[in-house]
């Protein structure tokens, strides 16, 4: 995959793009990696905001520099291009799931009071917010759906299965994990998890995964198709409540 982010600010993201799974995915040859500088294509003494039409508080980001910078790196091609805006699609992990079996993905981070509309109408394929708040810039929205996507590539992950049981990945949270020693502090380990029997193992994380669902993130119950095994579980779990 390769992914390039517009930015005013290129410098935030070496950090981010620089260490952890980040770094081990670019390495592998999963993803490149690439932030272009918005200023750099504007017509106007590197000048990217401006007034708003019709006054108003704030500066809207400029339609020139935007459209110069994609049209330089995709270069005739129609990749995903994503505008980081709190207006756009809540992100979650099946759009993560998505936009990972892309190709080539352009980010778009945004400043100032907004985007002059002929951006999102003419340019975008793709608005996507991170939650019902506002940031001063896309930067770090950008960074958190490119980091979610990228963990999904093939090979990045250590184990395959890992990302395949994430909270959410299923449609319900992942159970409680456990590791050594099996008893700190007189805080012990659930025995099933040392006994050995994979099955069991199997049925205790499932219905752990359906209880702290019921017990967290209810409302995930009504966007999940649930097997016959599950909605039994599920029953128990809520006539014990």
């Amino acid at each position: 995959m390769n992914i390039q982010v517009l930015s005013l600010f290129p410098p935030m993201f070496d950090g981010v793009f620089q260490h952890s799974i980040m770094k081990k995915a670019q390495d592998k040859g999963a993803v490149s990696l690439g932030v272009v500088d918005i200023r750099e294509f504007a017509d106007n003494k590197r000048q990217v905001d401006d007034y708003p039409f019709g006054g108003g508080a704030g500066m809207v980001l400029k339609p020139e520099p935007v459209f110069n910078a994609v049209e330089s790196i995709t270069k005739g091609k129609k990749p995903r291009v994503i505008l980081m805006c709190p207006q756009g699609e809540r992100f979650t992990q099946k759009k993560a799931e998505e936009l990972a079996r892309e190709e080539e993905l352009v980010f778009i981070c945004g400043h100032y009071e907004g985007y002059d509309e002929r951006i999102r109408e003419h340019l975008v394929t793709d608005e996507i917010s991170i939650g019902d708040f506002v940031l001063t810039g896309g930067e770090l929205a950008a960074m958190t759906v490119i980091d979610s996507v990228v963990r999904l590539l093939p090979g990045v992950l250590g184990n395959s299965d890992s990302p395949v049981r994430d909270s959410f990945s299923t449609g319900l949270l992942e159970h409680p994990h456990y590791t050594r020693p099996a008893n700190f502090r007189d805080m012990t380990v659930p025995a099933v998890l040392t006994s050995g029997n994979h099955a069991k193992i199997e049925e205790w994380r499932e219905e752990q995964g359906i209880k702290r669902t019921l017990e967290r993130r209810p409302d995930l119950f009504e966007h999940v198709e649930l097997t016959a095994q599950q909605k039994s579980v599920l029953a128990r779990l809520k006539a014990e409540k």
